[in-house]
């Protein structure tokens, strides 16, 4: 389990660390992305900081402090969750994969974190 766990958390922080420095630069799909679904360019350096806190507390939880693991996971579902609900609201379909896979990502580290931080 702590196997599944790591990769899947891995390939999360990798994720979410990528889209976080895509945001602080302000890569042309993240602006034409938030302004298509209505979310304020000054937002940006907060959106990403918040990635790159669930990422950064999710190798935390690889780390050992499983607390923070949990912590970091949780803050990315509700995250990404808002994300999706963001696209929704807008009506923009054509690409709401990218968030839904961002938080089917955090929701399997978050389910892994929970299985192995509670065991047998």
């Amino acid at each position: 389990m702590f196997t599944a766990y790591a990769i899947i958390t891995i390939v999360t922080i990798l994720a979410n660390a990528g889209i976080a420095a895509a945001d602080f630069s302000r890569a042309g799909f993240v602006v034409a992305n938030s302004t298509e679904v209505g979310v304020p360019q000054t937002w940006l350096p907060w959106l990403a900081a918040l990635k790159a806190a669930g990422a950064a507390g999710l190798l935390l939880g690889l780390m050992g402090f499983t607390a923070v693991g949990v912590a970091a996971a949780t803050g990315l579902v509700l995250f990404f969750i808002g994300a999706v609900a963001a696209h929704i609201r807008a009506r923009v379909h054509h690409n709401i994969v990218f968030p839904g896979a961002y938080l089917v990502l955090a929701a399997a580290s978050l389910v892994l974190v929970l299985a192995v931080a509670v065991g047998p």
